[in-house]
């Protein structure tokens, strides 16, 4: 079995905010993707709302190269922003916009989603962030996807920033969550016993008119069908490019684990979706505050203690991917608490949505500028 490259490639869906009414402001976001299109060429573009960028990386060999392309993204974003008189923010929901205010992009794509989800795909406004890990061959992608999916909540509950939804407080840290698996073909993926049956699930939903292509399966995690990497898509947006990184390389970190166990015939315990599943839903209510299922030990443990010994099992690959710094930033995520526990603490202190907003914008910066120039 022939080592991937573990080559990284990331993803982040921005807002695009009015700076006075702190709401959504779609109708001038097509001409800045368009002048943003000019500048940064294939690493941004559209999504199905306008109100929604969409940014993404080149292929990066390490998680510090990563580093460069994406603060030079959302540096890049924000002088977009400015100039069309817009605030760039980073949250995987808008604390108080309503989705039947925004725009569809115009593009067949997206009205050819519409025209099938009908209102499921209109209230879809939500931001995530994806990651892509290199994996060159197929038969391997599908083994590390099965492995993988154990890891998916304490992954999500590490990047929730999703609390509040038009207006209302949730309960949930990552109500994103709930709003994406209205979708069909979301969520945790069953396991797969190898390529060929991956390949012919596809091609059945394919001959059978479910779909064109497979991009238009939309799990947790999944082969990317146009690109030799396996994509996770589970979290949440973070609001700091620095979390972003930091559970980039948390995903790099655990394939590469991963493939070092199977190397070694060894694998890690497969669990069945089901299973996985509740974890997922405790990961969605409580974020790290929560208890997860130990399922080996059949017991609860506490969300902050798992992420600990989560970080334990990847520890041995994580020099040789160069991505210490990045991997320690998990521990400050764990102190300072999430995003969605921070735009709540923000919101007890002034209860006010707006200021919540402006919070928002202000935690996308951080680290991207020197003070002179914010």
């Amino acid at each position: 079995m022939k080592q991937p490259s573990f080559t990284i490639g990331i993803e982040e869906e921005y807002q695009t905010v009015d700076p006075v009414t702190r709401d959504l402001r779609s109708h001038i976001a097509t001409e800045m993707l368009a002048q943003g299109k000019l500048r940064l060429e294939e690493r941004v573009k559209a999504e199905m709302h306008q109100s929604v960028v969409e940014v993404g990386t080149r292929i990066c060999r390490t998680v510090k190269e990563a580093r460069l392309d994406l603060f030079d993204l959302r540096r890049q974003m924000i002088y977009l922003a400015r100039e069309h008189n817009l605030l760039l923010v980073a949250g995987a929901t808008h604390p108080f916009a309503d989705w039947r205010t925004q725009e569809i992009h115009p593009d067949p794509r997206y009205a050819q989603v519409v025209e099938d989800l009908q209102l499921v795909a209109r209230a879809n406004l939500i931001f995530g962030l994806h990651v892509h890990v290199g994996v060159e061959d197929r038969e391997t992608a599908i083994r590390l996807m099965n492995s993988m999916r154990y890891f998916l909540p304490h992954i999500l509950a590490l990047s929730t920033n999703s609390p509040f939804w038009r207006g209302m407080k949730t309960g949930l840290k990552s109500y994103r969550a709930k709003v994406f698996d209205k979708f069909p073909r979301t969520n945790i993926p069953d396991s797969f016993s190898s390529y060929a049956e991956f390949e012919g699930f596809v091609n059945l939903l394919i001959k059978t008119k479910c779909l064109d292509n497979g991009k238009r399966i939309w799990w947790d995690i999944r082969p990317h069908p146009f690109f030799n990497t396996v994509e996770v898509r589970i979290c949440d947006l973070p609001m700091r490019a620095e979390e972003t990184l930091a559970i980039a390389a948390l995903i790099q970190a655990t394939a590469a684990k991963l493939f070092r166990l199977h190397e070694r015939n060894q694998d890690f315990r497969q669990y069945s979706r089901a299973l996985i599943m509740e974890n997922k839903w405790r990961a969605v209510r409580y974020g790290l505050d929560g208890k997860l299922i130990d399922f080996g030990k059949e017991t609860e443990v506490d969300e902050r203690e798992l992420i600990l010994e989560y970080l334990e099992l990847v520890e041995e690959v994580v020099d040789e991917l160069d991505c210490r710094d990045e991997i320690n930033y998990i521990r400050t995520i764990l102190e300072m608490g999430t995003g969605a526990d921070r735009q709540l603490r923000k919101f007890e202190e002034t209860g006010d949505l707006r200021a919540v907003v402006d919070y928002m914008a202000e935690e996308t910066q951080i680290g991207l500028f020197q003070p002179s120039s914010l």
